[in-house]
């Protein structure tokens, strides 16, 4: 039986020459969301896009941005982000400063709030705090660099995360991140994601509809 999960691809693995023309491609071809990765150089060993990307892609897609906030200290930046066309803003459990008020800071925002954990971080780590986020999201790879394999351990984690949740109530989304091609996306939405981010599974595909159609076919 096919179910129905969203789509966030990460405009990392686009081709950043074409970038407008890239994001209206994924766009028609039927994406949920965009995911935004920000890279400072210090928690990840990686730069990327920073507020002037968020920005200027703002105005021309109707997509929520689904941004990603790999920084060492994320409350610093909130602000910018919000600012700048953020509709999600998530950040990781183990950057610096209290996820509680960086939590409270997104929603006074009107943003959404998500949590990302490691690959090597446990599952409890963000039991504090999911009462009040909107998002959890589990990397499934080191974050910092694209085209890395998936890491299917992780799924363990992904589905306690999912499972604690539903015994309290909580209802909240589950996202994904790292190696989601056709072959792994099941295993993702049964461990419980309902949203998967996708970098090079679509962007340089000839049909964008095509390999989206291919990662939603569980």
């Amino acid at each position: 039986m096919e179910k129905l999960v969203k789509i966030s691809p990460s405009i990392l693995a686009a081709d950043f020459w074409r970038l407008g023309e890239e994001i209206e491609r994924i766009e028609s071809a039927g994406a949920d969301m965009l995911h935004i990765d920000v890279m400072d150089g210090h928690f990840v060993p990686n730069l990327s896009f920073g507020i002037p990307v968020v920005k200027s892609v703002r105005p021309h897609t109707h997509l929520p941005l689904d941004v990603h906030l790999m920084l060492s200290e994320p409350m610093k930046y909130l602000s910018a982000f919000a600012q700048a066309g953020a509709d999600g803003i998530t950040f990781h459990v183990e950057a610096e400063g209290d996820p509680v008020q960086i939590i409270a800071a997104i929603h006074r925002m009107g943003k959404r709030a998500g949590l990302s954990l490691k690959p090597g971080t446990p599952a409890q780590a963000a039991y504090p705090f999911l009462a009040d986020l909107d998002m959890v999201l589990i990397m499934t790879v080191e974050p910092g660099f694209g085209g890395q394999k998936f890491m299917p351990e992780t799924m363990e984690k992904l589905s306690q995360l999912s499972r604690y949740c539903r015994e309290r109530g909580y209802s909240l989304d589950f996202e994904v991140d790292g190696g989601i091609d056709p072959s792994t996306a099941p295993m993702a939405a049964e461990s419980g994601a309902n949203i998967l981010v996708a970098g090079s599974a679509l962007f340089g595909k000839p049909d964008y509809a095509v390999a989206m159609e291919q990662l939603r076919r569980l």
